[in-house]
């Protein structure tokens, strides 16, 4: 039987919090879960892209967004958010907007939109729907992420395997989440390195 998202989730949620530096594998779940990038220096931080016309402030902290489009395919994406030395930053804002089911955005509320703060070990999640197509752009996700004191970091997250990857201008392959298809729906991985 296929894992499900919510097994992966919980699974995600559930490891000890190890360095990738000084490692480079988690215990049973290594190859389910293998860290993004690798946190060797400075110039391994996240790729920023722009923000879009699509972005509005004020979002509401929220981590289930899945409940706005209930028509839509399930995704959880969940990552960690780490300082180039891999070590995880607690207390990161991290924000989400995207299109919907229809390729739409919300441009009057706060559908599919939502943040959160990390947990004490600079994870963070959202269960969500896979975004549509739209005309001129590539499947993703809208993301600001901002550290503790920090600067915030405006970026893009893709999916593997879409055939308008190669005809978008703002995609990178730095940016691919790491994509698990289960029994019911799909998770997907990402660590930002701010």
């Amino acid at each position: 039987m296929p894992s499900s998202r919510r097994s992966l989730l919980i699974t995600f949620l559930t490891l000890p919090l190890i360095h990738a530096a000084r490692a480079r594998a988690y215990a049973q779940v290594g190859s389910e879960l293998p860290l993004t990038l690798e946190c060797r220096d400075a110039d391994d931080v996240t790729l920023e892209r722009e923000a879009g016309p699509f972005f509005r402030p004020n979002s509401p902290q929220n981590r289930e967004l899945h409940v706005d489009a209930p028509g839509g395919e399930r995704i959880a994406v969940a990552g960690f958010v780490l300082d180039h030395r891999c070590r995880p930053l607690a207390g990161s804002l991290v924000e989400i907007w995207h299109a919907d089911e229809n390729g739409d955005y919300d441009s009057t509320g706060f559908r599919l939109r939502g943040h959160q703060f990390t947990d004490e070990q600079g994870r963070w999640w959202f269960n969500t729907i896979v975004p549509a197509l739209y005309p001129g752009r590539t499947r993703h996700f809208h993301f600001k992420v901002q550290r503790p004191g920090g600067r915030v970091l405006t970026t893009q997250l893709y999916f593997p395997g879409e055939p308008r990857n190669v005809g978008d201008g703002l995609f990178h392959e730095t940016l691919l989440l790491d994509m698990k298809q289960t029994g019911d729906g799909r998770f997907g991985r990402f660590d930002f390195v701010v």
